[in-house]
């Protein structure tokens, strides 16, 4: 009897783990990277240009009809959003956004998240949810 549970573990040890994980195998529209693009600075106002890249790392493209946005969040609150079309494989996306803000803030105190939302179709066909945000601090 214990000869035959050790077979049976030491079999199942040899099984891959990557075998028993499903592969994304569909869309996966990700934020790939935020960055500040450049600063217009006024004496009482600084435009902060922020552009952030999402890309679709699925092995397929997204539907006709998708509705997505890039939304820009701060401390929890949505300022602005920006649509992106439905995406091909390995096919990128850039949009831009401008953030005004006081010429007497300090640097690098403001935390800004870009997020991916999914509106239609519901749900969302995206094998990995958890990678659609970045943030970046100015």
């Amino acid at each position: 009897m214990m000869r035959t549970v050790s077979l049976v573990c030491c079999v199942l040890a040899q099984i891959p783990v990557a075998a028993t994980a499903a592969a994304c195998n569909g869309a996966n529209p990700t934020i790939t990277s935020v960055w500040l693009h450049g600063v217009t600075r006024t004496p009482y106002l600084d435009r902060y240009h922020l552009k952030a890249t999402v890309t679709n790392l699925g092995n397929q493209a997204q539907a006709g009809n998708v509705l997505q946005f890039v939304d820009v969040i701060q401390y929890g609150g949505r300022l602005d959003d920006r649509g992106v079309p439905p995406l091909a494989p390995g096919q990128s996306y850039t949009i831009s956004y401008t953030w005004p803000r006081s010429a007497e803030a300090g640097k690098l105190t403001s935390p800004l998240d870009f997020r991916m939302r999914f509106v239609a179709p519901l749900p969302a066909a995206n094998c990995n949810p958890s990678n659609g945000s970045a943030a970046i601090t100015v």
